[in-house]
This record gives structure tokens, sequence and C-alpha cells, in this order.
């Protein structure tokens, strides 16, 4: 239960985008995500990084779902290459994907049993 309550406060202060001395320090890139065998983002998005190589991806709008019910998409790394993949929806559920590698071919890339994430 505290490592889903720490995934939780994880995805919140990644949505943020602020950092400790209260700047912004997300950006845009062109980021990929694929999910369930088919491409839901092929173009710009927010990227928030986070210490360690975790960072979040959203919408460059706010105020839109970066794709389908999705707000945010989180990557948490847990050890080296290795990372837990979770989606916050609108109604607030943090729905866990499952585990992600670093693809080897572009790294840039997290790949997981039915979805990959890029972001450049």
């Amino acid at each position: 239960m505290k490592r889903l309550a720490f995934y939780g406060l994880a995805v919140l202060a990644l949505a943020t985008g602020f950092d400790a001395n209260g700047q912004t320090n997300s950006r845009p890139v062109r980021c990929q995500i694929e999910f369930g065998g088919k491409l839901h983002v092929n173009g710009q998005c927010r990227f928030t990084p986070d210490t360690g190589g975790s960072f979040a991806l959203e919408n460059t709008d706010r105020n839109k779902p970066l794709f389908d019910e999705i707000l945010i998409v989180s990557v948490a790394i847990v050890s080296p290459g290795v990372a837990e993949v979770r989606g916050l929806t609108k109604s607030g559920i943090n729905s866990r994907w499952g585990e992600a590698r670093r693809s080897t071919r572009d790294r840039a890339c997290w790949e997981g049993a039915d979805f990959r994430i890029c972001a450049y």
C-alpha cells in the first residue's frame, strides 16, 4: 500500500512541473505513445523530468488529456534500465500499466508488455 501511495504522490509531483525553487522545469518534446497495439500520441507533448531519469508526459495544453481519458503518463525509474509506468485518468485513477525496460534500439523509448513510450 505504501508503494501505491508513493507512486500517486510521485505522479502529482511530476504533474505540477515545478522544481524546488518554484521554477517550471517542464518543456515541450516530441513524443510517441503506443498502447494496446495502437499509436495514441505522435507529436508534441509536455515533458516534466524528475530525479534519477524519471519523467511524466502530458498534453501541451494542460486543459486537455494526453489521449483518450489519460491526462498524464509517468515513467518512474525503479532500477537501472527498468521503470514502473502509470497513467493518470481524468477521474483521478492512477492506473498501473506495468514494468518497462529501456529500449536497446532507441534510448529515448521505454517498452512494456503492451506499450511503448518515447520522448525526444
